[in-house]
């Protein structure tokens, strides 16, 4: 177990929807010794300190994850890094390749290449189900990223840097996600879907920042760690948020999928089932983290998780529990696109 009091964390992309809610709890709860928040956008840091964010150990570094030098000058003393820093915006990614590529596929590299030369002890890197048989660009700079992380415990092997990932799906209400669209569009009385047989991967913030902090506390390098969580219909979701609305079908989308995959039957024979999680262990025994299978049991063979055969699944009134706080946001105007 980690003494959180004893640690100095920074945070990529601290700025962003996962940072500042990893960032709320580790104050109210963990009291770590520092934590820095590392974005690039000075507005975004401002409005956070003037919201509440102003406690004596919390930092704020402009920096890019771009710019290697300016990585190491901040995680200088640092003992763990979170790495949230991403362009995540699927059609901007297809549009824009090149600038997903230098901050999603470089910038990790970056943050790699900066921890270990700081002695940061852990780096867990914040992935997608969409890095799993990527379609887009966005998931394959996910995919490309995911492997930077763990085969980089390769070389840092002989020394106290660890490297992990975690994977999950959509975050409810989190910046890009389709329940503010779905909010704004239900005011016209016409709700817009890419496909009826739509399915998704589902979890809160709260539910994702809890899973982080415990992966942080267990990790012990070269592990990708998958929460076990709720699948939903898209055309559920449109319900639960606008029951009286028309649901249009427009077409799916360019680099968009049916359906979503967080363990594909090719991983799932390195992976290991835990009661709460699944552990995608490194394919090759070289270095460690490969002693999870002793602490849960192996997966059968061809065994694949995705949103279609899940075996939990929310109803409307489910999804409605999760969409409540940001109806809320939503009708005061506070709630981020």
């Amino acid at each position: 177990m980690i003494s959180w009091q004893d640690n100095v964390i920074l945070v990529t992309g601290g700025t962003g929807s996962f940072g500042k809610k990893f960032i709320k709890v580790m104050l109210d709860e963990f009291q770590p010794k520092k934590i820095i928040v590392f974005s690039r956008d000075e507005l975004k840091q401002y409005e956070m300190q003037t919201s509440g964010y102003n406690q004596p150990n919390l930092r704020f570094f402009i920096g890019d994850v771009r710019d290697r030098d300016r990585l190491r000058r901040a995680m200088h003393g640092v003992d763990i890094v979170v790495h949230a820093a991403a362009l995540k915006q699927v059609p901007a990614c297809e549009y824009n390749p090149m600038e997903a590529i230098k901050t999603n596929i470089m910038g990790t590299s970056n943050v790699v290449e900066a921890a270990l030369d700081a002695g940061v002890k852990k780096v867990l890197a914040i992935s997608t189900d969409k890095a799993v048989n990527p379609v887009n660009l966005y998931g394959a700079t996910k995919l490309a990223a995911e492997k930077l992380v763990i085969q980089s415990n390769a070389y840092a092997a002989g020394t106290a840097t660890r490297y992990s990932c975690v994977r999950y799906g959509n975050v409810v209400g989190s910046r890009g996600s389709v329940v503010p669209v779905f909010l704004k569009q239900r005011q016209n009385g016409q709700v817009t879907i890419t496909d009826e047989r739509m399915t998704r991967f589902w979890l809160s913030l709260e539910q994702g920042v809890r899973f982080v902090i415990k992966c942080i506390e267990q990790m012990e390098g070269g592990e990708v760690f998958v929460p076990r969580i709720p699948s939903m219909k898209v055309t559920d979701l449109a319900r639960a948020i606008a029951p009286d609305a028309q649901i249009n079908v427009i077409g799916i989308r360019p680099g968009e999928k049916l359906h979503e995959v967080l363990i594909s039957e090719d991983e799932s024979r390195n992976t290991v089932e835990m009661e709460n999680m699944f552990v995608v262990q490194p394919a090759e025994a070289l270095w460690f983290g490969y002693s999870w299978q002793e602490k849960g049991k192996l997966l059968q063979d061809g065994f694949r998780y995705a949103s279609d055969n899940n075996t939990e699944w929310l109803d409307i009134e489910g999804i409605q529990k999760y969409i409540a706080p940001f109806e809320k946001l939503f009708a005061s105007g506070k709630l981020e696109g």
